[in-house]
């Protein structure tokens, strides 16, 4: 028999350790292929999906914009009527505004002046009292005043 060297031993150890290696190696690119796989699958399946994704958003938001040029159409209608109104009532209000306050105004000098040439009415009476600075109309403060004598 031969004696094996301490060279000879060392050289098997190496083949040995790169024989392990080798083998570790082949298993960690077997599961990375496999990773690489599902991977290649998985974004297969999201492009699949998001293809349509895509499509239904485009479609949804050329419908919001056709909905907001209604909208805004809607709101120029809306602030043409608003102005037309404004100048409605600026119209009726410079036609008819005058001769109703002159209409008013001679209405209450008519009554002022025939309740003034009424001899057998009573002399008119304050309404109003002001207590703290509250005005009380002429009813509580009778019935104020009637308590007080009580």
């Amino acid at each position: 028999m031969r004696e094996v060297s301490g060279g000879e031993v060392a050289g098997i150890l190496v083949a040995v350790f790169w024989a392990i290696l080798v083998s570790f190696l082949a298993v960690a690119l077997a599961r990375l292929a496999q990773t690489l796989r599902a991977t290649t699958k998985l974004v297969a399946e999201v492009t699949d999906q998001a293809v349509p994704l895509l499509s239904d958003a485009s479609a949804a938001v050329r419908s919001a914009q056709t909905q907001i040029d209604r909208v805004d159409a809607i709101a120029t209608d809306v602030q043409e009527v608003t102005s037309n109104a404004s100048a409605l009532s600026t119209t009726v209000a410079s036609t008819f505004g005058g001769p109703l306050v002159k209409v008013a105004a001679f209405g209450y000098g008519v009554r002022r002046a025939l309740g003034v040439r009424r001899e057998d009415a009573p002399p008119r009476t304050s309404r109003e009292t002001v207590i703290i600075g509250r005005t009380v109309p002429a009813a509580r403060r009778e019935k104020r005043n009637r308590r007080k004598k009580d």
